[in-house]
């Protein structure tokens, strides 16, 4: 479904990413696991069309996303939920989740259907009604996602959707991004929040100052020593010790 080859992207002068290569195929979960600044998040937006390419190729469905803007990108149908949520506080949750579907009033579909967000998200129902400022972290979470599936994307990119949130809400969260694989979504999981990402994903990829330095299979990755240290807070040295 998304196939990156030599991606090289950035701001201004400044090169982020250099010479990134991964696929993503249809109905599985794949996760970018690194640090802060490893450009997990100019990676993402590059694929939306946010951040130009300097180099490289991205195909999205088997077509040249270069040559589309950001809104046609989404129209191809891959959402972006962004870090931070970025839901629209002074709109009220359905307001948020109606303009989500703006791609499938566009297509000219008769119903917006909303019930299948609210089968996900049982409180943004019990919400509809509500600001969505005076959500709380998790709810807006709930909700910038429920606004990307609005939209009916083939895929669904995903950047920190664990930032911020109590240990109980992001459970939550990656048992609701499980559930959508299951369902048959793919989805592209940007995560600081490795052990959780690579527990419900089929594959990864391990970024590190703007490249791709690991990639395997979730197991792969998790039985691996330098990913464990580096992002799991694990020495087996040490612990082979005790």
């Amino acid at each position: 479904m998304l196939k990156i080859k030599n991606l090289e992207s950035g701001y201004g002068k400044l090169k982020v990413l250099r010479k990134i290569s991964i696929h993503v195929n249809p109905g599985e979960i794949v996760t970018i696991i690194g640090a802060n600044g490893a450009g997990k998040t100019t990676l993402l937006n590059s694929i939306a069309g946010l951040v130009r390419l300097k180099s490289g190729e991205i195909l999205f469905d088997k077509q040249d996303v270069l040559k589309f803007p950001p809104e046609k990108i989404v129209f191809m149908g891959c959402s972006l939920v962004p870090e931070g949520r970025q839901v629209f506080s002074t709109m009220t949750v359905k307001e948020n989740l109606i303009l989500g579907a703006y791609v499938q009033q566009r297509r000219k579909q008769r119903v917006i259907d909303l019930e299948s967000i609210y089968s996900i998200f049982p409180v943004l129902k019990e919400r509809e009604k509500q600001l969505a400022g005076t959500l709380s972290g998790g709810e807006q979470q709930m909700l910038a996602i429920g606004r990307a599936l609005m939209a009916k994307p083939k895929l669904i990119m995903m950047d920190e959707p664990s930032m911020g949130l109590a240990p109980l809400i992001v459970k939550e969260i990656f048992n609701i991004v499980k559930r959508l694989r299951d369902e048959g979504n793919t989805v592209l999981l940007v995560e600081q929040n490795a052990k959780a990402a690579l527990g419900i994903a089929n594959r990864g990829y391990v970024l590190e100052t703007g490249r791709i330095v690991l990639e395997g299979s979730s197991e792969d990755l998790l039985s691996n020593r330098d990913v464990q240290r580096a992002y799991l807070g694990r020495d087996l040295d040490s612990e082979m010790k005790i």
